[in-house]
């Protein structure tokens, strides 16, 4: 037993000690582990991989499916577009349109780099690559390709800086409310005119209590008082508050733009109106 420890200890000693290499018992213990681990390892990985592809197909033939279903959708929302267009342009012909009307809201949306953000809380403004050089002009409405952005606030010749939707306050004087409506019902109507920073939300105020809007609602610029071009999207209705004394309603507006980490952003250039 008294050799035994000793022979126990010295074996412990040699093998958890600081060596150069690995001695032959161990060396053969590691390859056959290894030799034993690459025959079952292989076929497992074949098999695990064969039901992974099978798992993948299925995904997508799901995703196949909805991309055959969206395609339709915007086959058949073409034709009804095209449809609606030429129905559109007899109706201007016999009213006798002008050209001026005709291209009222043929917009063009020209691309901007995004040079700087601002990282003052209190000046919520951001600098684009494009100035009067380019046709900018101070209160262009700027937008992003999820929703409106904000305005050209100045331009100087190779540079415009943009006044976020963010630095609205209806306490602030100087901010302007942007009259707004709900895609697809048009008699609806109110006021964007201020941001909440803590729920990152804007309120839509002055609602009259018959307005069809309702939760779920997409928001759009109206068009009225010409500052904003008319079917520029803004949000969604997240929540509607009936004012103290029941009159009128707030609803609160989620944002389709994100207002973080943008490269690059569309100002939207309107037809020139005909003195």
């Amino acid at each position: 037993m008294l050799i035994g420890i000793v022979m126990f200890i010295a074996l412990m000693g040699f093998t958890l000690g600081q060596r150069e290499s690995l001695s032959w018992p161990e060396k053969f213990v590691r390859d056959t582990t290894g030799f034993v681990q690459r025959i079952f390892y292989k076929p497992a990985a074949l098999i695990a991989g064969f039901f992974e592809d099978i798992g993948n197909m299925k995904d997508i033939y799901e995703e196949n499916e909805r991309l055959k279903i969206a395609a339709a959708q915007y086959h058949a929302d073409k034709v009804r577009f095209s449809g609606l267009e030429e129905e559109n342009t007899r109706l201007e012909e016999a009213l006798n349109f002008t050209e001026t009307q005709r291209n009222k809201y043929k917009y063009e949306n020209r691309i901007a780099q995004v040079v700087s953000v601002s990282g003052d809380p209190t000046d919520k403004t951001l600098v684009i690559d494009i100035g009067s050089k380019d046709g900018i002009k101070p209160g262009m409405a700027v937008r992003s390709i999820d929703g409106l952005v904000g305005t050209i606030s100045n331009a100087s010749n190779f540079s415009s800086t943009v006044k976020l939707l963010t630095s609205m306050d209806a306490k602030d004087p100087t901010s302007n409310g942007i009259a707004v409506t709900v895609v697809g019902k048009e008699k609806s109507f109110g006021v964007l005119e201020n941001y909440n920073a803590e729920d990152r939300t804007f309120e839509m105020s002055r609602i009259e209590e018959d307005d069809p809007i309702k939760v779920g609602d997409q928001i759009m610029t109206s068009g009225s008082g010409g500052k904003f071009p008319k079917y520029l999207l803004i949000g969604k209705v997240k929540e509607i508050r009936v004012s103290e004394y029941g009159q009128t309603r707030t609803a609160i507006i989620e944002p389709a733009a994100n207002f973080t980490d943008w490269k690059e952003l569309f100002v939207v250039f309107t037809p020139e109106v005909q003195e």
